[in-house]
């Protein structure tokens, strides 16, 4: 891969600092991969240089049709550990804070990563390498698709440290395994292996840790490949039709889909279609 995307990091870490970037992004055939890059640390997402590296990417993908789709994965041997309990232990940062100053640390910090991942429109597969722990669990289903390798685990792990879901994860979970999965997930914090996982709805696929950016990609780049509004649309719709029910749904598809049949790929595709022999 090349590493086109040296100058998207650049904004998001401070130039002065002999600390590598905390985000790694690179850019081939219209798809993102981005790295958790704090191995040492098991990759927590808590931290503000974390945050923003997330929110600021998502922000510029959602606005730019060049990228089709991004895979997210971790640096080593861990996806993500989640939030950084040394920082709990220690009262660093918004932790030694008053109980009002942390609620709006976590409504400013992590939950704007959750509100950022969940409204771009740019589809986004995890490809989890190891452990998804407590945040690092919300964060890979905050993402559409998840691809595990065979090393990975998954846990909810909050009530263990004393702790509840302060990112959503109590709206991403039910969602991806139903509401008793998801109860008996929150309510133990026990860690489920990669076979559970896809048991239960988790992950649609199980790789070699070889083969699992190589799984990733090549469905991002099947992704890549389809009409980018349509695609987007699609993604919009399946994220909000829960929520806003049937009738709604129908509305804002009755809306977007005349939009559809004035993109150029639209036309494209249909005439090409009209080509083809039917069997």
């Amino acid at each position: 891969m090349n590493t086109a995307g040296n100058h998207d990091v650049a904004l998001n870490d401070n130039a002065a600092t002999t600390e590598p970037p905390c985000l790694l992004v690179d850019h081939e055939d219209g798809v993102e991969t981005w790295t958790l890059n704090r191995a040492t640390k098991r990759n927590p997402i808590s931290d503000e240089s974390m945050i923003s590296s997330l929110v600021d990417n998502l922000q510029r993908v959602g606005e730019d049709l060049g990228t089709g789709a991004v895979v997210l994965t971790g640096a080593g041997t861990v996806f993500s550990a989640g939030g950084d309990v040394r920082a709990m232990q220690e009262r660093l940062g918004m932790f030694g804070a008053p109980p009002t100053a942390q609620r709006r640390g976590y409504q400013h910090g992590i939950q704007r990563l959750t509100r950022a991942m969940v409204d771009c429109d740019v589809p986004i597969i995890a490809a989890v390498n190891g452990a998804a722990i407590g945040a690092g669990c919300d964060l890979a289903l905050m993402c559409d698709l998840r691809i595990a390798s065979t090393n990975a685990s998954f846990a909810e792990s909050f009530v263990q440290l004393g702790l509840i879901p302060g990112d959503g994860g109590a709206w991403l979970l039910p969602r991806i395994v139903g509401h008793a999965r998801a109860t008996e997930l929150a309510l133990t914090g026990r860690r489920i292996d990669a076979a559970t996982a896809q048991n239960w709805g988790l992950v649609s696929d199980i790789v070699d840790p070889d083969a699992l950016l190589l799984r990733a990609r090549a469905i991002a780049i099947e992704i890549a490949a389809l009409p980018r509004d349509a695609v987007r649309m699609t993604k919009n719709l399946i994220r909000r039709a829960p929520e806003i029910g049937l009738d709604a749904t129908l509305d804002i598809s009755a809306a977007m889909q005349p939009l559809c049949h004035t993109t150029l790929e639209h036309q494209e595709a249909v005439a090409a279609f009209g080509k083809r022999k039917i069997r």
